[in-house]
């Protein structure tokens, strides 16, 4: 999580989260992000997320983003809100299922952190 660095500079929060990835989606799943919506990538900005990544391995996604705003639920709620990116969402999520444990309503999972190094 983020906290004052040693020279007291504020850490981003670091956020990882988890999804399935539907096997016969793949492909499309890839050539979506291949060509990432500028609009998509600057509500991402503009809502202080930076260093974003997401990988894939045997079938899962796991995604690893930086936030370095003030406000990370209201943040949230403001990408949620762009229609733009409501958008994609459209495109992306058919391409995902969700974990079994992931809650009433959810997507993507937040993945604990049990190890970080500097």
């Amino acid at each position: 999580m983020s906290g004052p660095s040693p020279a007291g500079h504020s850490r981003p929060r670091r956020v990882a989260s988890v999804i399935r990835l539907r096997p016969e989606k793949e492909a499309e799943y890839r050539a979506l992000h291949a060509a990432a919506w500028p609009g998509v990538l600057a509500t991402l900005k503009a809502a202080n997320v930076s260093n974003y990544s997401i990988f894939l391995r045997d079938g899962f996604l796991f995604s690893y983003l930086e936030y370095e705003g003030q406000d990370y639920e209201s943040d949230m709620r403001q990408i949620a809100g762009d229609e733009t990116t409501r958008s994609w969402w459209q495109l992306t999520d058919p391409c995902q299922q969700p974990l079994d444990t992931a809650g009433e309503g959810e997507r993507w999972v937040d993945a604990e952190e049990v190890f970080h190094l500097d």
